[in-house]
């Protein structure tokens, strides 16, 4: 149980709730106790979960024993949670066993051969660790030669950091999309494997480069983005706006991302020439 990680997580959660989305008998009325802090009362969660008002402040300092799984249902459901973040609820009030095989499974031999099918659709998977473990020449083609890249090199994290603001950028509107992704991502992975220093060195590299990142990781963001767009300056083909689309593999830890353009737009003509300028 990570009592500190969970006290953090359900205070803010709990601060993210306004008094107007719940039910009037569990908000105290307002000329009761002026209210001093954002959200809700760590009373009116304790009454909403069904808990007493002493457990759950230990709770929110980190002094409670481990609440059962029917205490982290209730509480669940008080602070609104959704289930990826109901999940990461559980991890940390340590009722899902983290994993202890750190070591790398291998690329499921179908998740290779829908990477194949996609022909010149770009794409790659990358594992929770944000790390690509295999990809098809368009997205080599398209991104960078990723057989060129180091293990180390071959993740969409530190790519973003060596590439972003050159190759790769968010165009208006989508700033920050990659970063809370990324932080949905890597907290989940931290919740199964929180011994990990690989990964614990990744957060820190990113937090110190992306003041999104960081503030999502501060936050608990662990609901990702599956769609995102960005751009990209292709040295042949120019810049292409894009949309990139992950899909997680059922089964798997693995994820597949692919690369499209709307249809019928400039950057769609330049993306189907991915593949054929050599012919």
């Amino acid at each position: 149980m990570s009592r500190g990680e969970l006290a953090d997580f359900i205070r803010r959660r709990r601060e993210a709730l306004r008094p107007d989305q719940m039910p009037a008998t569990a908000i105290h009325p307002p000329g009761r106790r002026a209210r001093r802090t954002p959200g809700l009362r760590r009373e009116e969660v304790a009454a909403l979960a069904g808990v007493s008002n002493s457990y759950y402040e230990r709770l929110e300092q980190a002094r409670a024993p481990r609440p059962s799984p029917q205490v982290l249902a209730a509480l669940g459901t008080a602070l609104r949670l959704t289930a990826a973040e109901r999940e990461h609820l559980a991890r940390l009030a340590g009722q899902v066993p983290p994993d202890t095989d750190a070591g790398r499974a291998p690329v499921p031999a179908d998740a290779r051969r829908l990477l194949d099918g996609l022909g010149p659709i770009p794409a790659y998977l990358a594992d929770e660790r944000q790390d690509i473990v295999a990809w098809n020449s368009a997205a080599a083609e398209l991104i960078t030669d990723f057989g060129l890249l180091s293990a180390e090199e071959r993740n969409t994290v530190r790519l973003s950091i060596r590439l972003g603001g050159t190759v790769c950028s968010a165009p208006a509107g989508a700033e920050g999309e990659f970063a809370r992704q990324s932080a949905a991502r890597l907290r989940a992975a931290s919740a199964r494997h929180p011994a990990e220093r690989v990964l614990a060195e990744l957060v820190n590299e990113f937090a110190a480069h992306s003041p999104d990142f960081a503030a999502s990781w501060r936050n608990h963001d662990v609901q990702p983005i599956s769609a995102l767009r960005k751009r990209l300056r292709h040295p042949d083909l120019g810049e292409l706006d894009l949309d990139c689309q992950t899909l997680l593999l059922p089964g798997t830890d693995v994820h597949l991302v692919i690369y499209t353009a709307q249809p019928g737009s400039p950057s769609a003509a330049a993306l189907a020439r991915v593949g054929t300028r050599d012919a």
